[in-house]
Parts: C-alpha cells; structure tokens; sequence
C-alpha cells in the first residue's frame, strides 16, 4: 500500500528510489521481497533508452570533485506552456553535493541573465565556485559572464564541441529535471512554471533520495560535510 502510495504522487521514481524512501520510514523488508512485490503491482517504470554504440566516444578526463563550491555546471533547458509558447530555463547545480542552487526561467535569456543568477547567489548566500563547466552557448561565451568570472577570479571551464559527456553532472541533473518536473506539470504561465519549478527544486535538494549520494539528499550531503569539518577543527584545536 505505502509503495502504491509514493508511486502515486512520485510518478517518476523508480524502485530504488522508491525503496530508499521506505527505509527512511522504518520498513525492513528485504530488497528482494520489496521488488517482487513492486513488480506484481505494476509500479515498474518502462522507458525507451536508446542503444549505445559499440565505439563509444571517449570522455575527456575529470579533475575530482571533493568539495563543495569546487565546481558547478550551468546549462539551459526548453519547455513550453499549455498554449506552446516556448520558454527557458537556466540552471546551475553543484557537483560535488548535486544542490539545485538556482533556476532562472524567462522566454529570452542572455549573457547578463546568467551573470545575474550567479550574481544573486554571491550576495545572497556569499558563495561562488572555483569553476564552473559550460558549453560553448553565446550566453556563456559572452563579454558579461566573461567580465564577471574575471572580477570574481572564477574559471569557467567550456566542454568541447559536440561533446555532452564533457559536462555530464548537468546532463544527468537536466535529464532527471525533464522527467520528473517539465514533463510531469502544466504550465500556465511563466509565473506558473516558476512556481512549479522552485517547488521541485526544494523537493530535489531536501527529500529526494539520490542513487549518486548512497540515498542521501544534497542538504544531508553538505550538513555531514560541515560536520566533518568542525570535528576535524576541534581535533586539531585540542
């Protein structure tokens, strides 16, 4: 009953996902007795995925991630209202914790844009990254993300044409944004999705269980991460 019941509101989880969130409320199951039953309910999810090539491209190599505001990643995302009108949206994550830290959504976004979302998380929470990974996009090439990564002695750090698997932090989270938030809301208005859309982000950061963190959320992620920190200062204080 409990899985019918997150599977009814989460349309988009899948059973390891949906299993996490049953161990968080006490259940004790076994994950071989949780599955055969998720599958004799029906709850399995079925999405085409689209086969590999057997000479798949090499992925450039990655300098490791282990803290955070080490590196984010910023990409832009389409979708459109009811009636069709198109719109976009910015979206900057970290990669370390995976923290959806913002989303700017508007019809037309340019370089200035970019440079005010990043800007308003510098004065509003006093934190900025040592790089941020970007496509090749006229919003990020631009004079004003390239004048503020200046003044604010950030990298910016662009894939390499044609290659995705450059950035794949923000593939993965933009993938996950499509299925579970643009593709399973309405629209209304451009107020409307960015009601919806902050929602789903609060939801992603505090409750969703992520498969890349061991079933932690990105606000658990950073909260163990802090302590560590001052554990360690005590340590070495003492």
């Amino acid at each position: 009953m409990r899985m019918n019941e997150i599977a009814s509101t989460r349309v988009r989880y899948g059973f390891w996902r949906i299993f996490t969130l049953l161990r968080r409320e006490g259940f004790k199951d076994n994950h071989k007795r949780v599955y055969r039953l998720y599958i004799r309910e029906g709850l399995n999810l079925r999405s085409k995925r689209h086969r590999r090539c057997r000479a798949e491209q090499h992925r450039e190599n990655h300098a490791p991630v282990n803290q955070i505001n080490q590196c984010w990643s910023m990409d832009f995302v389409s979708d459109q209202l009811y009636n069709g009108q198109r719109f976009r949206a910015l979206t900057v994550i970290d990669n370390y914790s995976r923290r959806f830290l913002a989303i700017e959504t508007g019809q037309s976004l340019k370089g200035c844009d970019v440079v005010n979302t990043l800007e308003n998380l510098y004065e509003h929470y006093g934190i900025k990254p040592e790089r941020i990974k970007v496509d090749n996009g006229p919003e990020f090439v631009s004079k004003e993300l390239d004048r503020w990564a200046y003044e604010r002695k950030v990298t910016l750090n662009f894939s390499r044409p044609g290659k995705p698997t450059d950035n794949p932090f923000i593939e993965s989270f933009n993938g996950s944004f499509r299925d579970e938030c643009l593709n399973t809301n309405w629209f209304l208005s451009l107020q409307d999705a960015r009601l919806k859309i902050d929602s789903w982000r609060r939801d992603y950061n505090t409750f969703r269980p992520h498969s890349s963190l061991q079933g932690l959320t990105p606000e658990e992620v950073e909260f163990e991460m802090l302590n560590n920190k001052e554990n360690s200062n005590l340590a070495l204080s003492s």
